[in-house]
Order: structure tokens, then sequence, then C-alpha cells
């Protein structure tokens, strides 16, 4: 037999990680205690929705939740860009340290100032790695040119092409590159060659894109991933459900 793969995905999700991303950790480990094998953190920082990395703590004193998130150096990174392009100002770091003792411990509050990412994608893995989360996990990242080349051929896809002085993520519509502003409103962007190195797939056709490179034996689902993933895309796969936690959409932030 092969030796199993447990694979779980996630977007940053905050520069402390969400709860449910917590769960998958948690899950996965305890899998792997009774399985044996590896752990893979399919990290999928091709994402551009900057409201993925919003990070909800609550205050140590009142028990009231506070939402932070990134700033971005101009309008065209927040809206469009993917979020290993996304460039953080050079001052959100040390006015976002100022406001944290009052919501984590002063431990998280050192590792955040000593985090260096420039970028919202990094700084969350930096961050969760100085956590621990990461230990002894193999990281596959879906803004690796690398990852990108090896994976199989996708139509239903975005696409990494420059646009007002930046690289942004256009979905393939239509056979046109388009930036979606809401609501039903797109703008065309013109036509230009590219190649798979800056293609990254859709929520539809992630599944297998991913596991064209990953080949796991086991995924660990969410509760979002349970309603939309198509287990026909991957039959060799085991679909296990992340275990529960409360508050899942709050920060993880204990000691």
């Amino acid at each position: 037999m092969s030796t199993p793969v447990i694979c779980f995905g996630q977007q940053p999700c905050g520069f402390f990680p969400r709860r449910f991303l917590y769960a998958k950790f948690v899950t996965a480990r305890k899998l792997q205690a009774e399985i044996g094998g590896e752990i893979v953190f399919f990290f999928h920082d091709s994402d551009h929705d900057c409201r993925e990395t919003q990070t909800t703590l609550r205050h140590r004193k009142t028990n009231e939740p506070a939402t932070l998130n990134f700033t971005f150096v101009n309008k065209v990174q927040r809206k469009f860009s993917p979020l290993f392009l996304k460039r953080i100002p050079t001052d959100w770091q040390a006015n976002t340290a100022r406001q944290l003792p009052a919501y984590v411990d002063a431990c998280w509050v050192d590792a955040f100032k000593q985090t260096t990412a420039t970028n919202a994608a990094d700084f969350c893995l930096e961050m969760y790695r100085r956590m621990g989360l990461l230990d002894g996990i193999r990281i596959v990242r879906s803004g690796d040119p690398a990852v990108r080349t090896a994976a199989c051929d996708i139509t239903d896809c975005f696409v990494d092409v420059p646009h007002s002085g930046e690289i942004v993520r256009a979905r393939l519509l239509d056979g046109a590159l388009k930036l979606h502003e809401g609501g039903n409103s797109y703008v065309t962007l013109p036509p230009c060659e590219y190649t798979k190195a800056q293609v990254s797939p859709t929520r539809d056709s992630r599944l297998r894109w991913m596991q064209s490179v990953i080949h796991c034996t086991h995924y660990i689902a969410g509760a979002g991933e349970q309603a939309y993933l198509n287990q026909a895309d991957a039959p060799e796969i085991t679909f296990v459900k992340r275990d529960p936690i409360d508050r899942s959409d709050e920060a993880y932030t204990e000691c």
C-alpha cells in the first residue's frame, strides 16, 4: 500500500489563523497518529479576496470582538492582486502591533513584531510557523510557478496578468480575461499571451488541480468545502470531516 498523504487546503485566513483552520491542523495530526504518512498543507495564496485575511480577536477584558486586517499599498492590489502579491505598507505592522496587547498574549505580540514578510500571504504563513502550527508539515502553494507548471490543464481558471502597473488575478470567462467589479459588472482586459505558470484554479476546479500535484490519499474538508467539493473529481481520495470547533470564524490565539 502507498504511504498515506493527508492534505487540507486553505487560503491565508488571517495573520492569526481562523479557528476552523486550526481545527484542520488538529484533525490532520490526529489522523496521522492513526494511519501514519505525511501531512500536506495546500496554501491557496493565489486567492485575491482581501476579506479572507480578516482577523477577528476578542478583547481580553471586555470579550468584545474586533476585526483587524492588512492594509495594502494601493486600490488595484487590494481588489485584484493575488494575496502573495498584495504588498503591506511599511507602517501597518507597527500600527497593528500597538493594538494587539489588548487582544492576545505577549508571546504572540512578540511573534507578530518579529515577522518580516512584506506581503499578506507570506506574513500569514510566517505567523502560522511562529505559532508552531506548521511543524513537520509540507507546504504546497498555489502561487508557486513550479506547482502551477506541474498541475493539470484547466480552462475554469484565473490568470495572473499585468494591469495598471500591478499583477492582477483575472478570471477567464468566454475566452476573455475579466476583473470582477461586483454584481454583474466586469472589466475586460486586453488579450495577452500567458503560460501555465500564471494560471490558478477557481473554487470548482481547485480539487482536481490540487490533486494532480499533491496526489493525496486523504483530504480534511471543512464545513464549507463539504457543500461544494465535487468528490467525483478525485474518487481515489478518502474525505474526512474536520473536527468541530466553536467560534470557527474567529482567530486562534491560544498559547
